[in-house]
């Protein structure tokens, strides 16, 4: 990851410098180990800090948003599919975006890490290839990076960028080598009780912190159905109704538009698999639609336009 960060921190200095950007949206290191923080490098001194590594895994289209001013942003393969999204979507300016692609060799999770050591402080890990190493208080531990990817980027289906204006290192591998549509395996073969069940059971642990929403680069609406009080869609509890409206109503509206690029999960304090939601609907999306989003600024999410040739088997 050295040598990716020296590359990145080089073309951010050099966009500053020509003045074609203001800022460059990217990571730099964060002040706890395994959490990267969004960071804006405004001058040439505060470049030096942006990183790239397996730890920066929140999705930083969400700060393109109606940004009026030049700006490079950092994407790999899913973020550069939100940014396209988002254009399509008119919130993002193309001509405002400088997108400085990487590869990405596959986020990892900090959730797995720390259930490798149960109540030790994890003091610092350090990527090498296709290893990581843990160290803390007392111990010091090498482990296979493949075993800690986030569960999306096991079934990533472009790790490169799909839009980019500059390519930082080398494109790699596209796939992260898994099969997206058996991610929605576990609720096929359930039956509807079954699946409530299942869907109970994963989203009780719930604050209804929001930081699944806050993270996400497609819920931008300024103001959010669940705080919107006149009038109001959604009662303001933690009872298990009022998260399931939440939960359900913000995954329909993400329906079509979901590049599945896991920032929800990593945000979330207790660790929800979001997935076990949006999976379903996403694979539905593929199968009657033939349609992966957030490929090209100009397709169309088919959810968001009709035809009258369309096929109208679900009426009646």
């Amino acid at each position: 990851m050295s040598e990716i960060n020296q590359i990145l921190r080089e073309a951010a200095k050099k966009l500053l410098q020509d003045k074609k950007v203001q800022s460059i949206i990217g990571f730099r290191k964060g002040v706890v180990p395994m959490r990267e923080q969004p960071f804006f490098a405004r001058t040439i001194s505060e470049a030096d800090q942006l990183v790239w590594t397996g730890f920066c895994t929140n999705n930083p289209a969400k700060f393109l948003i109606n940004a009026d001013f030049p700006v490079a942003v950092v994407a790999q393969g899913c973020v550069s599919r939100n940014i396209n999204i988002l254009i399509r979507e008119n919130r993002i300016k193309r001509d405002n975006v400088h997108i400085l692609g990487v590869h990405s060799p596959g986020m990892l999770d900090r959730f797995k890490i720390a259930a490798e050591f149960p109540g030790r402080y994890i003091h610092e890990v350090q990527e090498h290839n296709e290893d990581i190493y843990v160290s803390g208080p007392g111990f010091e531990e090498n482990l296979n990076r493949r075993r800690f990817k986030r569960d999306n980027c096991y079934t990533c289906t472009h790790r490169n960028p799909v839009l980019y204006d500059q390519m930082l290192g080398t494109e790699g591998s596209h796939q992260g080598g898994g099969n997206i549509d058996k991610v929605a395996a576990p609720w096929l073969n359930k039956s509807s009780e079954q699946r409530w069940e299942m869907f109970n059971e994963t989203f009780k642990k719930c604050v209804r912190c929001y930081a699944c929403r806050d993270a996400c680069p497609l819920c931008y609406c300024k103001t959010c159905f669940v705080d919107n009080s006149k009038p109001q869609w959604c009662g303001k509890t933690i009872e298990e109704t009022d998260v399931h409206t939440f939960h359900i109503l913000r995954a329909f509206h993400c329906a079509g538009r979901c590049t599945d690029c896991g920032a929800c999960e990593s945000a979330c304090p207790e660790g929800i698999k979001m997935r076990r939601l949006t999976s379903r609907l996403e694979l539905d999306i593929r199968q009657m639609y033939g349609f992966s989003p957030g490929l090209s600024p100009d397709e169309i999410n088919p959810l968001s336009t009709f035809s009258p040739e369309d096929p109208e088997d679900f009426i009646g």
